[in-house]
C-alpha cells in the first residue's frame, strides 16, 4: 500500500524513493509487524483466556509436567501472529506481486486450516481436532493450487532455459537442475504440506517453534533477495526468478511477529500459537521455498523441523513392525524431556541446532 501510493512520488519528493528498496520495506514490514504484535498482544491474550475457560487441552499420555505447567495456557496465539504479517504485508508490499500474493494465500488458508483444528480441541476439550486424513486432503489441495499458479500462471516470458518453472535445484551444482515436468506439482505440493506439518510438530515446548521459523525466514529472504536480482544470482550461479525478491517483505512481517509473539510465548508461555500459528508458519516457509527454487536448501536451513518429523516417522513405523519404540516419546523434544532434560536447555539448544543449519544451507550460495 506505501509502496503503491509513495514510490510513485519520488520524483518530487526524493524522500519517498526509500519505498523503492526492497531492504528499505523489509525493515518497514518487520518493525510494524513487531509493533502490531506488542500492541494487541495482551488483548488477544485475554480475549483467548476468557473465551477458552481451561485452555489448549494437554496429550495425557504427553510429558508429566506438561499436565501441570502448561494447563489452562490458551492457545490460538497464531492469530496474533497472522494478524500482524497481514497488516504489515499489505502495508509494506508491492501488492502487483504473484509471489508475494502466492504465499500470502498459503500462508493464511493454513492459517484457517488451523484455526479450525484449534477451535475443535478447545471446544471439545480434546487434544484430538478433526479428521486427519481431511486436513491433509485440504492442505494437498492449497498446496497444488499455489504450486500451479507458480509453474504456469506466474511464470514470466524471461523465465530462462525451458523446463526451469518445472525444475529442482540442486545445491552444489551451478546451472544445473532436474526438470520433473508435471511432476513438479506434486512434489511442490509435498513440500508445502510437509514443512507445515514438520513446524506443527515443533511446536511442543514454550518457544521452541517460532525462534527456528523465524531464523528460516531470515535465512530464506535473503536468499529470495539474492535469486530475484539478476547480478546476484548471475554471480553466485542460483537460479534467477524475476520477481521472487517482493517475498523477503512478507518474510521480514514474519520476523517481526515472530519476535512479538516471542515476547509473550518464552517460557513460561502465556500462550501457544497452536495449529493456528504452526500451520501457516510452515506453509509460509514451504511455499517460500517453491518459488524461489530452493526445496533442498530449505530441508537444509529447517533441518530441525525434518528431525522433528523424521522421528515421528520413525516411531511410528518401528512401534507397527517391531512394537518397539526407539524413541522414549515423539516428537524427538519429548523424548528428551523424558530424559530428564530441563525444557529451556531442550529448547536453547533446538535453537543452536537451527542456527547452525540455517549457516550451512546459507553456505550453500557460494559452494558451487
Amino acid at each position: 500500500m506505501f509502496y503503491e501510493w509513495l514510490a510513485p512520488l519520488s520524483d518530487q519528493f526524493q524522500l519517498f524513493n526509500l519505498f523503492n528498496y526492497i531492504t528499505f520495506r523489509v525493515g518497514g514490514a518487520l518493525m510494524t509487524a513487531l509493533l502490531i504484535a506488542f500492541i494487541l498482544g495482551p488483548r488477544m491474550i485475554n480475549m483467548l483466556r476468557m473465551r477458552q475457560g481451561k485452555g489448549q487441552p494437554i496429550r495425557e499420555d504427553g510429558p508429566e509436567s506438561h499436565i501441570i505447567q502448561k494447563a489452562g495456557t490458551p492457545t490460538m496465539g497464531g492469530l496474533l501472529i497472522l494478524l500482524s504479517v497481514v497488516i504489515s504485508t499489505l502495508l509494506w508490499g508491492n501488492l502487483r506481486s504473484p509471489f508475494l500474493w502466492t504465499v500470502f494465500f498459503v500462508t493464511v488458508a493454513f492459517g484457517v486450516i488451523g484455526f479450525y483444528d484449534d477451535y475443535l480441541k478447545v471446544s471439545r476439550q480434546n487434544p484430538k481436532g478433526f479428521s486427519g486424513k481431511i486436513k491433509l486432503l485440504l492442505e494437498f489441495l492449497i498446496a497444488g493450487v499455489a504450486v500451479y499458479l507458480l509453474t504456469t500462471v506466474f511464470v514470466p516470458p524471461d523465465r530462462g532455459p525451458d523446463g526451469f518453472e518445472t525444475g529442482l535445484a540442486v545445491p552444489l551444482l551451478k546451472d544445473f537442475w532436474f526438470n520433473l515436468g508435471i511432476f513438479f506439482i506434486p512434489f511442490g505440493c509435498l513440500v508445502i504440506v510437509g514443512a507445515a506439518n514438520a513446524v506443527n510438530l515443533t511446536d511442543g515446548l514454550d518457544g521452541l517453534a517460532i525462534v527456528p521459523v523465524m531464523i528460516a525466514a531470515m535465512s530464506l529472504a535473503f536468499i529470495a533477495y539474492l535469486v530475484g536480482n539478476y547480478n546476484f544470482s548471475e554471480y553466485l550461479g542460483v537460479p534467477f526468478v524475476r520477481g521472487s525478491a517482493e517475498v523477503t517483505i512478507f518474510l521480514g512481517a514474519i520476523v517481526g511477529a515472530g519476535l512479538g509473539f516471542l515476547w509473550y510465548n518464552a517460557p513460561p508461555a502465556m500462550v501457544f500459537m497452536g495449529d493456528t500459528g504452526s500451520l501457516a508458519l510452515g506453509g509460509a516457509l514451504g511455499s517460500t521455498a517453491v518459488a524461489i527454487k530452493h526445496e533442498i536448501v530449505l530441508a537444509i536451513i529447517g533441518g530441525l523441523f525434518v528431525l522433528e518429523a523424521v522421528s515421528v516417522i520413525v516411531q511410528v513405523v518401528s512401534f507397527k513392525l517391531t512394537g518397539k519404540r526407539v524413541f522414549r516419546m515423539a516428537p524427538i523434544h519429548h523424548h528428551f524431556e523424558k530424559k530428564g532434560w530441563a525444557e529451556p536447555t531442550i529448547v536453547i539448544r533446538f535453537w543452536i541446532i537451527a542456527i547452525v543449519l540455517a549457516l550451512i544451507g546459507l553456505a550453500t550460495l557460494k559452494l558451487r
